[in-house]
């Protein structure tokens, strides 16, 4: 049975939610009504899984993601669709973000699930936000110097970084050429991890995208963990953000 801590100010609106997990099996192991009082809980408890509001007292849920998601998976809960909170919530580390009013009991119940095998619950406001700061980003140039160094060798024939030369300088043309390309030279993933990254995108699990590449899901783990380290990450939503540019400077 998962276990899952309910983090919102609004009394009302968690005891439905804690009313809504519980008829679903789910069990509610906590409750918070700010983000500090979260990370006391969850440090506590150690739930499988964080629902977690964005505006509360003392911490808000935005900051308060950055450190409970390194204790457990986080799904941002929440009214608030402003694009540049969902950008910086799933920056912080949050594995979701779901919107008040777009998802039904049995969605939430899923989304929960979902997220602890791996997938990234979104409503549709905040696809729309990472859908435009993807589109903001493709539009952005390139800065000068953004090449990253080609990994150290060691790894598997695969793992060559793609579209790269030996110095870690892009191909013959001069120059990557597109998005994806422009992105391996700058976190220097190898051709496999390029693969796999932009099955990640997608919100492909790792059954899935083993299934996609004809590989091993513990090759696909592997890859997956070597992908979170080139990009500084420790969760996919995260992943996605930094891959797409959305984790800015605001977010760190």
């Amino acid at each position: 049975m998962a276990r899952v801590v309910v983090v919102d100010d609004n009394v009302v609106v968690r005891s439905g939610l804690v009313s809504l997990l519980e008829a679903s099996g789910i069990e509610v192991v906590g409750e918070a009504g700010d983000g500090r009082t979260a990370i006391e809980i969850v440090e506590r408890v150690r739930p499988d899984l964080v629902l977690l509001d964005v505006q509360m007292p003392l911490v808000d849920g935005v900051t308060a993601a950055q450190t409970l998601s390194r204790l457990t998976r986080v799904i941002m809960l929440t009214y608030t669709e402003d694009p540049r909170i969902v950008r910086e919530a799933i920056g912080n580390g949050a594995s979701g973000y779901l919107v008040h009013g777009q998802f039904s009991a049995q969605k939430l119940a899923d989304a929960v699930h979902g997220a602890l095998r791996g997938a990234n619950p979104l409503s549709e406001a905040a696809v729309s936000a990472l859908v435009g700061a993807l589109r903001e980003v493709s539009a952005r140039p390139e800065p000068p110097g953004a090449d990253g160094d080609a990994e150290p060798g060691g790894e598997p024939r695969d793992d060559t970084p793609a579209a790269s030369g030996p110095s870690g300088s892009s191909g013959p043309a001069g120059a990557p050429s597109d998005d994806g390309e422009r992105r391996v030279a700058r976190f220097g993933l190898s051709a496999r991890e390029l693969d796999v990254m932009r099955l990640i995108v997608q919100g492909r699990t790792n059954v899935e995208i083993a299934g996609h590449l004809f590989l091993a899901e513990k090759t696909v783990k592997n890859h997956v963990n070597r992908i979170y380290a080139k990009l500084g990450v420790t969760s996919r939503a995260a992943a996605i953000a930094q891959w797409m540019g959305t984790a800015g400077e605001d977010t760190r």
